[in-house]
Parts: structure tokens; sequence; C-alpha cells
């Protein structure tokens, strides 16, 4: 590994740290000494990175550090530019603003960005304003209670622990636990009526939940 990939590698573990890291945590991160550590520690330092912390107590990032601008080989740039465009088919305009902002943040100079397109072609835009809420209450482990019209034609109401959003080609649909059926289910986006996020959260418990349905899906 390059010493400018290990200097990118410490500013992401640092980014991502809620407490303090060690040198030596660090180090075994990278497979190198804690001594390099603490050098590049201070050549990111002197490069005005704002991180705080000392020799035996720990390291970490001030809160609202942005990366600067990258930039990446013709294939990588491609494999960018193209997987962000795929976001057209889901019908989700925020995450498709937040595409057009990663490419603002990285270097695009190199490639014919115009030369690579991905087709919208049988894109059925669905409800963008409950794509932004399920994510919302996915990211924040909110309880939320959705009116859904079952394939029968039924009206359900239910309270669910969302926890995956899944873009297909055709349709999005929402993963959650359902507290009435004591099980996991899918509910299809274009489906649910009505929507809206409740008081009750369930932090903490998301990632349990997701390992637990990937290990239930995994047995059939």
């Amino acid at each position: 590994m390059q010493r400018t990939d290990r200097l990118f590698e410490i500013i992401n573990i640092l980014r991502k740290a809620k407490h303090p890291k060690r040198a030596q945590d660090i180090a075994e991160e990278l497979e190198v000494t804690p001594r390099t550590i603490y050098r590049y520690i201070a050549t990111l330092q002197s490069m005005r990175i704002p991180i705080e912390g000392s020799t035996g107590i720990g390291y970490i990032m001030r809160d609202g550090y942005d990366l600067p601008p990258l930039n990446f080989d013709q294939e990588e740039l491609e494999a960018i530019i193209v997987g962000l465009s795929l976001l057209s088919r889901t019908g989700d305009k925020d995450l498709q603003s937040a595409a057009k902002r990663v490419l603002n943040k990285i270097e695009t100079s190199t490639a014919d960005d115009d030369s690579l397109r991905v087709s919208n072609w049988g894109i059925d835009t669905p409800q963008q304003e409950r794509l932004a809420q399920l994510r919302k209450a996915i990211r924040d482990e909110q309880v939320i209670e959705i009116d859904y019209e079952s394939l029968d034609g039924d009206r359900l109401r239910r309270r669910i622990l969302p926890i995956i959003l899944t873009y297909y080609t055709e349709v999005a649909v929402v993963t959650a636990w359902c507290n009435y059926r004591e099980a996991f289910r899918n509910f299809r986006i274009d489906r649910i009526m009505k929507s809206m996020i409740t008081q009750e959260n369930f932090k903490g418990r998301a990632k349990q939940l997701r390992q637990a349905f990937d290990i239930e899906n995994s047995e059939l």
C-alpha cells in the first residue's frame, strides 16, 4: 500500500470512529507499526486535517470534515459514472440529486461522461416523498405505520420496523419486521397507500434484524 493510500485510510478510519482511536489500533488495521502511524498523523495534521489527540490517548477527527476532491483511474471513473447514472432507474429524485453532488466532489474531467449512458425507458416514477420518508425511517431506526393494499385488494394497517429498501427494475420494496405478523415481510412501495413515521424507534436493532433476515433467507 502506498503512502498516500495509507494517509487516506487513516482519514477514513478516524472519520468513522465514534471514540478516539489509539495508534496501536490503527496500526493493526493497516498492518504497520504504531511509530509509522504517529508519523502519518503528524503529516496529516501538518496538512491542516482536523485530527485531535495525542500519543497514549488516541486520535479523533473533528466533526464536519469532508474529503478533498479525489482522482480515479479511467475505469474506476467510468464505473462511478455508470453506477451513479443507474440511480435514474430507481426514480428516486433525492438519490439522483445526491449522485450529482458526488460527481461534483470528484475529478471527472478525464472521462467523457456523455459517452456512457443509462436508459430510463420503462421506468414508472415511484412516490418520491414516500421513498425519502422510508429512507429516513431506516436511517433513524424509527417505526413506521402504513396502510397497505394487498394483492387481493384488501386494505391493511401495519406497524413495521423498516430495515432494507431494495430498488428493482420496475418497483421498489421495503423489507421490514411486521409487528402484526411477528415476522419479516416485504412491502411494495407502490402499494403503500399511506405512511407515517411514529414516535417509536428501534435504536440499535437494525443491524441485528438485517442479519436475522439474511440468515432466514439463506436457509430457504
